[in-house]
């Protein structure tokens, strides 16, 4: 990856990008073509933590969730939904054709083990929405299924080497830690930088007086296996419970899921080793890596205005693991939103819609359930027990998802500050 300076002095600008991941870069690129004066800034390095953790599936097919939006919402929303991941994948498929990223156009599926009348109900509200798809069988699988749903042209690809050549010209800081903001201004430990609009492309937003996204969101744990010596897959697959997810890179299958809210103990990695070898006898781990998710009340992420009606803070967040569509939806409407462009998506994405919903009462519980329980070491966000992961050799936040190396060092927020 290219490497850019430390912030080294007070700035302006016009608009402050505070994220360097996919959706970050993303949003500044698209700033950069529009001629928009722009700064972004990374606490760490450019894209080494949820985007280089990523499976990297580009992809509309998102679990079972056009079966959940046409219950929660209607046709038209879960139309406008399959629409605007369906852009995303046509806008990589257009970037990526001069760019060496590996990029690969295939089939992708969700399958199931044990729910056939939960897959044909979902098959049925794809073909109520007007969703082109087929429901078949997985043959390409080592494992019995009770049947798939297939979406055509979706594809794949290394976003490491994409982000490399999109972000080499860009105006990027690294190593800049954002402390406060106040206003439209950010304040690092030494220097300040005075932008008219701010957006937060940070995975999960640190600024709590508004927006209530740590009630809205909670984080989610999975893992991935990069396995030698396994066939090569055709498609993308992942199961409709979030066990078991299979791609193939190169000579590589990326075997991953085994999910569960951050915090909460599993041994992901077993389990995954197990079934790998199970299902590939003989197969060798070349590396392996876990990565959290921000999951929304209803599914949807949240792009648009921070809160209420302020008309100069922008957020990108809770891509319910398919961060690849969404970050590119997300960096064309906010985009859109700055340069007072018309989007269509702006209302579907919108960070102020209702959160009556369900799990609302369950991250509130969770919350509470944290801050309540005695512990010696409590996150920098809102004070909740950390429990040790021993595994990984992390603390980690049951209610947010924040995590801390062995040495009280952030490493993914909420917390904006070092134990």
């Amino acid at each position: 990856m290219p490497s850019f300076p430390a912030l080294d002095g007070d700035k302006k600008c016009d608009v402050l990008i505070i994220g360097g991941g996919i959706a970050g870069i993303l949003c500044a690129y698209m700033l950069e073509k529009q001629g928009i004066d722009y700064i972004l800034v990374e606490s760490d390095v450019i894209c080494n933590k949820t985007t280089a953790n990523t499976t990297a599936k580009i992809t509309s097919l998102h679990g079972f969730i056009y079966g959940r939006l046409l219950k929660e919402f209607n046709r038209d929303i879960a139309k406008l939904y399959y629409e605007a991941n369906e852009d995303a994948i046509s806008k990589y498929k257009k970037l990526c054709k001069n760019i060496d990223c590996d990029f690969v156009e295939c089939d992708s599926y969700i399958y199931t083990f044990d729910n056939k009348n939960k897959l044909e109900n979902e098959f049925n509200a794809l073909e109520k929405i007007g969703i082109d798809c087929e429901l078949v069988s997985c043959p390409e699988l080592p494992f019995d299924t009770l049947g798939a749903i297939k979406f055509k042209n979706q594809a794949s690809f290394n976003p490491l080497k994409f982000l490399k050549e999109i972000s080499k010209d860009l105006n990027i800081y690294e190593n800049t830690h954002i402390d406060k903001i106040k206003g439209t201004t950010a304040y690092t430990e030494q220097y300040r930088i005075d932008a008219k609009k701010i957006v937060f492309a940070t995975h999960f937003p640190f600024m709590d007086k508004h927006g209530l996204y740590f009630a809205k969101m909670y984080q989610e744990k999975s893992y991935a296996l990069a396995l030698e010596n396994t066939k090569k897959f055709d498609g993308m697959y992942i199961d409709d419970k979030g066990i078991l997810s299979l791609r193939s890179y190169g000579d590589y299958l990326i075997f991953g899921g085994q999910k569960h809210r951050t915090g909460k103990k599993c041994d992901g990695f077993a389990k995954l080793e197990e079934l790998a070898n199970k299902y590939f006898p003989g197969n060798k781990i070349k590396c392996k890596w876990a990565t959290e998710d921000c999951i929304t009340l209803d599914g949807i992420p949240y792009i648009g205005k921070y809160y209420g009606r302020n008309e100069n803070i922008y957020v990108i967040t809770g891509f319910n693991k398919w961060g690849m569509t969404s970050s590119m939806v997300g960096a064309e409407l906010i985009c859109d939103l700055i340069s007072g462009k018309e989007n269509k998506y702006e209302k579907l994405f919108s960070p102020q819609r209702s959160i009556l919903k369900k799990q609302l009462i369950v991250n509130m519980g969770e919350a509470l359930v944290g801050i309540l329980n005695f512990s010696n070491k409590r996150c920098t966000h809102l004070g909740c027990r950390l429990k040790w992961n021993k595994n990984e050799k992390i603390w980690e936040c049951p209610c947010h998802g924040s995590k801390f190396d062995s040495d009280g060092e952030v490493l993914n927020g909420p917390a904006n500050k070092n134990l």
